[in-house]
């Protein structure tokens, strides 16, 4: 059973779609899905999949990652109503959900590149259960970094496992001799252990919880020590903030692109 099957499975049961069964048979309707806000498109991929899956023709002018203003028609379908009608709420939940995230990231994005073209803007894993691949490759639509998808594809040292081991020096030796060819991230919470941390080699180190103005200084004393050490930035990031560090940060995550993003207001509308 893919992602599609399942999501379906949770609306639909074992009995169906009770209320449209009782109401029609085999016949064919036409419809179109409306952006009620101004957006970035995301889950269009997504929303044709499922649509392909039950028999629905989907047919769009636009492709993820792309603006379109209020009230735009960005899909035109064409199926039976029963098709239609049991996807309306899955597909409506996934665009909605997936376009907020993409959209706050865009307008993340340009808020920081001004300051630094190069500049980061990146997800963490506070994301929803069982659909956190939706959610981080929304945040890439809309021009964002996905980081690390789970626990088993980078090391980050973070402060239980430092206080559980009893040090950071600790944790960064145990780390290198057990993990080969993965990224080694390291959090700090001040500058001593920045310092401490640049010295021994690791690859990114996250400044947690730094105000702005601390967080500056401790970028340049790392990049003073080792200046291949790519340095993030997280922990209390807002939208209202973020300018304040991106002058000088590598990457910023936030929490806030898949845990606070409002979903785009979209709807499903047959004629």
């Amino acid at each position: 059973m893919d992602d599609i099957d399942r999501f379906l499975k949770e609306d639909l049961g074992g009995e169906g779609d009770i209320t449209s069964d009782a109401l029609f048979k085999d016949e064919v309707a036409e419809g179109r899905i409306i952006a009620k806000e101004k957006c970035i498109v995301a889950g269009l991929e997504e929303t044709k999949e499922i649509f392909k899956k039950t028999k629905v023709e989907l047919k769009s002018n636009f492709v993820d990652g792309d603006s379109v203003s209020k009230n735009t028609v960005v899909a035109d379908v064409k199926g039976p109503i029963l098709s239609i009608l049991k996807t309306e709420r899955l597909v409506l939940n996934i665009i909605g959900r997936m376009s907020g995230i993409a959209t706050e990231t865009k307008k993340l994005v340009n808020k920081c590149k001004p300051l630094n073209p190069k500049i980061k803007i990146a997800a963490t894993r506070k994301t929803t259960p069982g659909f956190r691949k939706y959610e981080k490759k929304a945040v890439f639509i809309g021009g964002g970094e996905p980081h690390r998808i789970g626990l088993y594809d980078a090391v980050i040292i973070k402060d239980n496992h430092i206080k559980a081991v009893g040090s950071i020096e600790k944790a960064i030796e145990l780390v290198k001799k057990k993990v080969k060819n993965k990224i080694i991230e390291v959090e700090v919470e001040n500058l001593k252990d920045a310092i401490l941390v640049a010295k021994m080699k690791v690859d990114v180190i996250m400044l947690d919880n730094f105000p702005s103005e601390d967080a500056k200084i401790a970028a340049k004393k790392i990049r003073e020590i080792d200046d291949s050490i790519l340095i993030e930035i997280s922990g209390g990031i807002t939208p209202d903030n973020i300018v304040e560090y991106a002058s000088f940060a590598d990457r910023i995550s936030l929490g806030y692109l898949t845990h606070s993003a409002k979903n785009i207001d979209y709807s499903l509308e047959i004629f």
